[in-house]
């Protein structure tokens, strides 16, 4: 029987993601955890800890489900990080500004933490940092970003698949990380607990693409 594949996350950006190199979750079970930095958390352990409670809590949900109990459960949680300071998603116009003010014209760090918790429940836990320089942001730039509302939901109060792209004067490390997924270090991830991620790309071939 072909293994199948939970998603402890209901977003866009890591659905297309993982679409993008052929696996197509067979269930979305998002979860609600507090994503609020113990005191003193650095950025690399909050990451960790909050992907691995999204991936607990949707484990939670299907055990009981014969359909998915024994499901591979993938969880991520992505933060942006100026030194040691977590800048946390923007909840209003004045974080989203102040954000950005810290941002332009330095460079920053973007932590991914992938946890997977496999069939027999033991975890598979990675973290990809790329780093990030943002040109010096004028004061027309970042208003007219705070109008297009771009920044909300986004760790740093910015989306670097979308207008904050022009920002961006030098990555170095995974793009994908950033946009809230590091494609090579999750299907090298899958593939290596036994999930069959090249069996999808077969599909490829009799679809013209996915």
């Amino acid at each position: 029987m072909i293994p199948r594949l939970v998603l402890a996350s209901a977003s866009p950006r890591r659905l297309q993601l993982l679409a993008q190199v052929g696996i197509e979750p067979d269930a979305l079970r998002p979860t609600e955890v507090d994503e609020t930095p113990i005191a003193g958390e650095l950025p690399r352990r909050y990451a960790l800890r909050v992907a691995l409670e999204k991936a607990a809590a949707a484990r939670d949900l299907i055990a009981n489900d014969p359909a998915f109990a024994t499901a591979f459960v993938l969880a991520a949680d992505t933060v942006v990080a100026h030194n040691r300071r977590i800048l946390v998603k923007p909840r209003s116009v004045d974080e989203a500004q102040a954000s950005l003010r810290l941002l332009s014209g330095r460079a920053h760090r973007v932590f991914t933490a992938v946890q997977l918790i496999r069939p027999d429940d033991k975890v598979r836990s990675k973290v990809v940092v790329t780093r990030v320089r943002f040109k010096r942001l004028s004061a027309a730039e970042m208003d007219s970003y705070i109008a297009s509302r771009e920044w909300r939901d986004k760790a740093g109060g910015y989306a670097i698949q979308g207008i904050a792209a022009a920002f961006v004067r030098k990555l170095v490390g995974s793009y994908t990380n950033v946009v809230g997924l590091p494609l090579h270090e999750v299907v090298q991830m899958l593939n290596g607990e036994g999930f069959p991620v090249h069996f999808n790309w077969l599909r490829f071939s009799d679809n013209g693409g996915l």
